[in-house]
């Protein structure tokens, strides 16, 4: 199953918005999108670049919160497309995507937070060196047995018989 969310991040030309996909199996960011403003394309992008890495089978609910983004017909259409169907939270309630919320608290503590960014490139060249070198391949995480998403995946693939999920 996979979740999705957006943040806000400020530079000095301005905001841009960030919105991941966070496959819940492996807690690995498996697709993301920054771009200016918050709308439909920021999401379907993300949506279509996880679904592009992963080729995920059809069928699994997609969590999201109640935002227009989410909302969208663009984005509706697209998971539509890729046989996966829509789960949004419940109105006020971030429990439903906690994993994704968490992934963002750590993002911008590790990387955002008291740091000045003054451009749109320096801050996409930091969300890039974050999740796609740190994050994904480095960062433990005790939910996977203090692996990163990637050493987890692959220690599942290996050897799927022994592999216990630490709840």
């Amino acid at each position: 199953m996979w979740t999705s969310d957006i943040t806000s991040l400020w530079t000095d030309e301005g905001w841009l918005s960030l919105a991941i996909i966070l496959d819940l199996f492996n807690r690995e960011v498996v697709g993301w999108s920054l771009k200016p403003r918050m709308t439909a394309d920021l999401v379907t992008d993300a949506l279509t670049r996880a679904w592009f890495r992963k080729r995920p089978p059809s069928g699994p609910p997609h969590p999201s919160d109640r935002g227009s983004p989410y909302a969208s017909h663009a984005f509706q259409n697209k998971l539509q497309e890729y046989g996966m169907t829509c789960s949004m939270s419940r109105k006020g309630n971030g429990w439903d995507n906690a994993p994704t919320e968490s992934w963002f608290n750590s993002f911008n503590n590790e990387r955002v937070h008291g740091i000045r960014h003054a451009t749109h490139a320096e801050i996409k060249a930091v969300a890039f060196e974050y999740i796609e070198v740190f994050h994904n391949r480095k960062r433990s995480h005790s939910t996977l047995g203090y692996r990163s998403p990637i050493q987890f995946l692959e220690n599942w693939i290996r050897e799927p018989h022994q592999q216990k999920r630490v709840a």
